[in-house]
């Protein structure tokens, strides 16, 4: 399944290469929302809540009352978790609060988990150079992807893996990274990072993994 990406910074919906290099911005949010209006499910960034650079909560809002989202950006705690769910998403996507000490943090995971529901916490694992990077990518820790999966399974109902070193780049992703992780939960899986065509796509659903994309969308690489 394809899931589109919409990123918020500043009130726009933006796309930035290795979450850094701004390539496309927009304020065209109802004509997006409506192109996105046929897909089941829709990913919903906050990079301004991620980075700790304000928030765009009430567009968060607009958007996940009209479109399926899972909304993502600066979950650091249950209380926050819950907001964006009132808001209107199905789920949260949660990063850098599930580590601690370069561990995954079983007593944050557990206590998210109890608050608002395994169902609806999306544990987000990026990484970088194989290992996990937390805050903003710049902080790599010492665990893997496949490690940071496998200890965080009884407190996610769905893991995004997202692949940083391919992440914007419209090269492909690398699909023996994500499979790995496939082969590591039980858990529903989506991946992100560097995806652009439709075979990849279709590559990813048949070993049962959900394909964010979003430059290669904004662009007009691939259709939506």
């Amino acid at each position: 399944m394809l899931i589109p990406s919409i990123d918020l910074q500043n009130g726009r919906i933006v796309q930035l290469v290795q979450g850094e290099k701004l390539a496309v911005e927009t304020t065209d949010i109802d004509g997006w929302i409506a192109r996105f209006a046929k897909y089941p499910k829709v990913q919903l960034i906050d990079l301004d809540a991620a980075t700790g650079a304000g928030d765009n909560l009430a567009l968060v809002k607009q958007i996940a009352a009209r479109l399926p989202c899972r909304v993502g950006g600066g979950i650091r705690s249950a209380t926050r978790a819950r907001e964006v769910l009132d808001a209107g998403a199905q789920a949260v996507i949660v990063s850098s609060a599930l580590f601690k000490d370069h561990r995954v943090d079983v007593e944050f995971a557990r206590g998210l988990a109890e608050a608002v529901g395994v169902e609806h916490v999306i544990g987000a694992v990026d990484s970088r150079g194989g290992r996990v990077v937390i805050h903003g990518w710049k902080t790599p820790l010492d665990i893997t992807a496949v490690e940071a999966v496998k200890a965080l399974e009884p407190w996610c109902g769905e893991f995004l893996y997202t692949h940083v070193d391919t992440e914007g780049l419209m090269r492909g992703t690398d699909m023996d990274a994500i499979l790995a992780v496939r082969a590591a939960t039980s858990r529903r899986l989506t991946a992100a990072g560097g995806i652009t065509t439709r075979a990849e796509i279709e590559q990813l659903d048949a070993a049962g993994v959900d394909a964010v994309v979003g430059m290669a969308i904004y662009t007009g690489r691939l259709e939506a």
